[in-house]
């Protein structure tokens, strides 16, 4: 009985922890990100620009061969669905190697860079454990998908697809 007690209570804290999230937390909204200008905006104001539209977000860094390997298949997305919007935010541990990256892989969109990488408040607050990392936002500001990584492009395409409907 104990080891199934113990199974049930694995499985329902692993369940929790990667659940998909239908809104972003005060501590997230709060943070500030760098923007390409060189100002801090807060993420809750750079979610704003975007009320009324349908916004992908990719969690990136320049350094990590996973995002670059999915690059293709977002630009793929971006041809597919150019009525979205699309923010992109690195980790990246230098402004240099960020704005390096951007020019390099011709990342259309918005780029804003997170102050303190992946293990900081921003990436704690966002549930960040893996890159790339995309989230879906509908129009009416609300997480369609909170947590989807490169091999989850078909459903990403999907959501992508009923927002458009």
């Amino acid at each position: 009985m104990k080891k199934i007690l113990a199974l049930l209570f694995a499985f329902a804290s692993f369940s929790c922890t990667h659940a998909q999230k239908k809104s972003f937390s005060k501590e997230a909204l709060s943070q500030t990100l760098l923007s390409s200008d060189g100002s801090q905006v807060a993420f809750k104001n750079i979610l704003k620009k975007y009320k009324g539209k349908t916004l992908v977000i990719e969690v990136w860094a320049s350094w990590c061969g996973d995002c670059v390997k999915a690059m293709p298949k977002i630009k793929e997305l971006q041809a597919n669905n150019p009525d979205a919007a699309y923010l992109f935010i690195s980790m990246d541990k230098t402004v240099e190697n960020w704005k390096i990256g951007i020019e390099k892989h011709e990342l259309k969109g918005d780029h804003f860079m997170a102050n303190d990488q992946m293990k900081g408040v921003f990436g704690k607050a966002i549930d960040l454990d893996w890159i790339p990392r995309y989230i879906i936002i509908d129009k009416t500001g609300k997480i369609v998908i909170y947590r989807a990584i490169e091999t989850d492009f078909e459903k990403i395409n999907a959501a992508l697809k009923d927002l458009n409907k």
